[in-house]
């Protein structure tokens, strides 16, 4: 056997070994899709069984939100002191908590503060699957490794629509014939099954969690030598010493990130730090988790209703082809095209849905699209899922990890998350009350954005395709 052939075997494990740990981490974006969706098929029996209206919904749905920020916010310093693994860890028993909580609420306000706790899980996950995958993971691949928490995300929110769909089938028939989301499955209401579903996944995170390395980034910083050159050895190989010595190099700056560390520049913060909550920012401000917490109420508000939950699976299904795409391209076109690229189709999906919607009209109370426009709504909103998940819905996640200087990364990485989950929640608590005013001038709204992404784009997104973490300035 050649020497090349024994050097691409030993590449070809190493690839092996950092897919399976970059996958285990994912999985904090499994549930970080899976109990930010799942909220979605439960809304409509949520306020049957609590008897409230837009407002109280819109407050209970977003509550997990707000938990995110704080979880984002925290995520990072927290990982710094007790590790990556451990902060996983901590990650995966509140999702359980908050999955077991939300199952049995006594009141819609305590549902809400069971959310707030899952809320917190989702925003440390999103927070330490990125930077976790960005250390392990060699610069030629980072970028797919890194698409794969966005993969999970998406997975994660398809599975939680397959299986809320099931719980659904399952739902006793109610006095029209229709699947009753307040009957008694199991002694229990359906919803409360689909809340409660998120335990499940919650357990494999944790024993998954369990079997991976420490990030060598943070055994160097806490002065474990020999266990980081092992982790390297197996995840990236070559020689070892050279990269312990430059990530030594990035620690000695990294190590002193706080937040005042951000601050300069024109309006307070450093340029960089701005782009990212930008990028955070326009990521949410287009409306995407519109379609994934309110598409079931979505679809059943607009006359879908042979089965809108059913419809509503279609949205992560192309979802989840569109992140298939994206991983495909992102190390080779780019991060930056593809940002472009997709904000030209989101823009499109998004102002014909907007047309669609703005002929809906009002039959016996509720509102119906007439004709085609129902399908033609559903087919353009689809176009503006996969624009996005082939492109902003990655690249964020793929950016936040690897765009700032190591001096700076956790501290604006924990902004940046921040940044985005506080948007996330301004479009979710406002849309049902838009909505009711007027959801084609919502849509409009959100097309807006889309189109203001491209100059942003254009003028201050940096490419960093193929660049080392210790080389980022």
């Amino acid at each position: 056997m050649s020497l090349s052939t024994t050097g691409e075997r030993a590449g070809q494990q190493h690839l092996a070994h950092v897919v399976f740990i970059a996958g285990a981490a994912a999985v904090g974006g499994f549930l970080f899709g899976y109990d930010s969706s799942n909220i979605n098929g439960a809304v409509l029996g949520i306020q049957n069984h609590f008897n409230v209206g837009d407002g109280v919904t819109g407050l209970t749905v977003s509550s997990a939100l707000i938990g995110s920020a704080v979880g984002a916010w925290f995520g990072g310093m927290l990982s710094d002191r007790i590790g990556r693994i451990r902060t996983m860890q901590l990650a995966a028993v509140l999702f359980l908590v908050s999955a077991i909580g939300a199952m049995f609420p006594f009141s819609v306000w305590d549902l809400a503060i069971w959310r707030v706790v899952g809320g917190i899980a989702i925003g440390v996950a999103s927070v330490i699957g990125p930077a976790y995958i960005a250390e392990v993971a060699p610069p030629a691949y980072r970028g797919r490794l890194a698409s794969l928490q966005q993969l999970a995300i998406v997975l994660g929110i398809g599975v939680s629509a397959l299986v809320n769909w099931v719980i659904k089938d399952l739902a006793p028939l109610g006095a029209d014939g229709s699947h009753d989301l307040n009957g008694s499955l199991g002694g229990i209401e359906p919803w409360q099954w689909m809340l409660g579903a998120a335990a499940v996944p919650a357990i494999i995170y944790f024993v998954l969690a369990s079997t991976i390395p420490e990030s060598p980034h943070y055994l160097l910083s806490i002065g474990k030598t020999a266990r980081a050159r092992k982790v390297l050895a197996e995840v990236e190989g070559g020689d070892v010493d050279a990269k312990l010595e430059d990530i030594r190099a990035g620690l000695r700056t990294e190590r002193k990130s706080k937040v005042r560390d951000l601050v300069g520049g024109k309006f307070g913060l450093l340029p960089i730090v701005w782009v990212g909550i930008a990028l955070a920012v326009f990521q949410q401000f287009v409306g995407i988790n519109v379609i994934f917490y309110y598409s079931d109420t979505l679809w059943h508000s607009v006359g879908q209703n042979t089965d809108s939950l059913l419809i509503s699976m279609v949205s992560p299904v192309i979802n989840i082809i569109g992140t298939f795409i994206a991983i495909a391209f992102i190390d080779r076109v780019g991060r930056k095209p593809l940002l472009l690229i997709g904000s030209v189709g989101m823009l499109v999906g998004l102002g014909v849905a907007a047309i669609a919607f703005g002929n809906a009209q009002t039959v016996n109370g509720e509102l119906s699209l007439p004709g085609a426009w129902g399908p033609i709504a559903l087919v353009f909103a689809n176009v503006f899922v996969i624009s996005f998940a082939m492109s902003w819905g990655v690249i964020l996640w793929v950016m936040l990890g690897e765009m700032f200087p190591l001096r700076i990364r956790s501290a604006a990485l924990a902004i940046g998350t921040a940044a985005n989950w506080v948007a996330n929640w301004v479009v979710t608590v406002s849309f049902p009350s838009m909505a009711g005013w007027n959801l084609s001038v919502t849509y409009w709204i959100y097309a807006a954005f889309a189109l203001l992404s491209i100059p942003f784009a254009l003028k201050f997104v940096r490419e960093t395709k193929g660049t080392a973490l210790e080389e980022i300035d």
